[in-house]
């Protein structure tokens, strides 16, 4: 990283949140400016894996952690082939030094055209987030915008709610995931991938790489479809099983996947994470809220309530579903033990289910992995 140290001292750059908060600090991203709501992400690490994460569409995103950027970035540890986030907010830029590094962060951010501002006090901007709630920011690194011009285009923005980033983020056409079994096998995880079992068709709403690398080696083969692709020609494929991914924003605002859930419910086994998690429930009769300040981070408590295990795992997302408009057809299945938020649920009778957490292998915890085996259990009873 080339320390400046003029813009380090002058902090040129700033935060406006929509509350006429200024906070104060220099770039070390593309020279870029532009609107989208602050959240944090508790993770230690990972930074590359967040920056990677389509569900972080429309978010400005804070990380906890103070030191950021000390294994710099591969290529290995995308879970995309680009970064979605509007922007990036840290405490201190450091200097890659860690034998798998290809690139700095910050070089990998301007690459990717993503403002970064650092030298914020994150403490302050979390403990200000969890107390108001996810707000509306707009990041100025170029000098050109006042700050009350800031604070006014700050509250002018849209936001999140009723928005539609899932189809933004989505693929344009179909393809089949990893056919030469290259990435899958990629971090030495596997010296030689299983057989594949079942044919599954995925819907990309913003779907990690990790989560088809999870699917490919738990014995499935993965045709990837876009976001809007219809029940009909999703069902033209004869899949063994429907997976519904992650992704950004309101779940409420995707009506098109929550009648297609709901047309593939009771015709094939259906199984969803995080946003597709929402979308299923959504699906079923459920209804969804927003989150506070949503669950962002690898360490979050989660009660399977079968029995009472608690699995620590990895999160991200902004709404959930209401506990009072679960419909009888529903069970819940697992429920986070900082909130008592739902994180699981069930049909009783149709071969469904879904979790609001990322059950994938890496970043983060490995505890909740058993659940690509009962996507398999549950084809196989089908």
């Amino acid at each position: 990283m080339d320390y400046n140290w003029r813009a380090k001292r002058e902090r040129g750059a700033f935060l406006a949140l929509e509350d006429g908060t200024i906070l104060r600090g220099y770039s070390v991203g593309a020279e870029k400016d532009g609107t989208g709501e602050v959240v944090f992400n508790t993770g230690l690490s990972g930074y590359q894996e967040i920056l990677s994460d389509p569900s972080y569409a429309g978010q400005f995103v804070t990380m906890t952690y103070p030191e950021i950027g000390n294994t710099g970035a591969n290529s290995a540890d995308m879970e995309s082939e680009q970064l979605f986030l509007n922007g990036f907010i840290l405490h201190e830029m450091n200097t890659p030094s860690n034998w798998r590094s290809e690139e700095s962060l910050e070089r990998l951010l301007l690459r990717s055209e993503v403002p970064a501002i650092a030298g914020i006090d994150t403490r302050f901007l979390t403990t200000k987030i969890r107390e108001f709630g996810a707000m509306k920011a707009f990041l100025c690194v170029s000098g050109f915008i006042s700050e009350a011009d800031a604070v006014a285009k700050a509250n002018e923005w849209s936001g999140l709610t009723g928005q539609d980033y899932a189809s933004k983020v989505s693929c344009e056409t179909a393809y089949e995931w990893d056919e030469t079994g290259e990435i899958s096998q990629s971090w030495g995880i596997a010296d030689e991938l299983p057989s594949t079992k079942h044919n599954i068709v995925a819907y990309d709403f913003g779907i990690k790489w990790n989560i088809l690398r999870s699917l490919r080696l738990s014995g499935m083969s993965v045709k990837v479809v876009p976001s809007k692709t219809s029940v009909a020609d999703v069902l033209k494929e004869k899949p063994d099983g429907v997976f519904l991914s992650n992704g950004p924003a309101d779940p409420a605002a995707v009506g098109y996947a929550v009648e297609n859930a709901r047309g593939l419910i009771g015709k094939v086994p259906v199984m969803g994470i995080c946003l597709g998690h929402q979308i299923l429930g959504l699906a079923a009769g459920a209804d969804r809220f927003k989150l506070k300040f949503g669950h962002h981070g690898c360490n979050h408590p989660v009660m399977r309530l079968a029995d009472e295990s608690v699995e620590i795992t990895s999160q991200n997302h902004n709404f959930g579903l209401k506990e009072d408009s679960i419909p009888d057809c529903l069970e819940i299945t697992h429920v986070n033990l900082n909130d008592k938020t739902i994180e699981g649920i069930r049909h009783k009778s149709e071969p469904m289910f879904a979790v609001q957490y990322h059950p994938e292998s890496s970043p983060g915890p490995h505890d909740p992995f058993y659940l690509f085996q009962e996507f398999a259990s549950l084809i196989d009873g089908a």
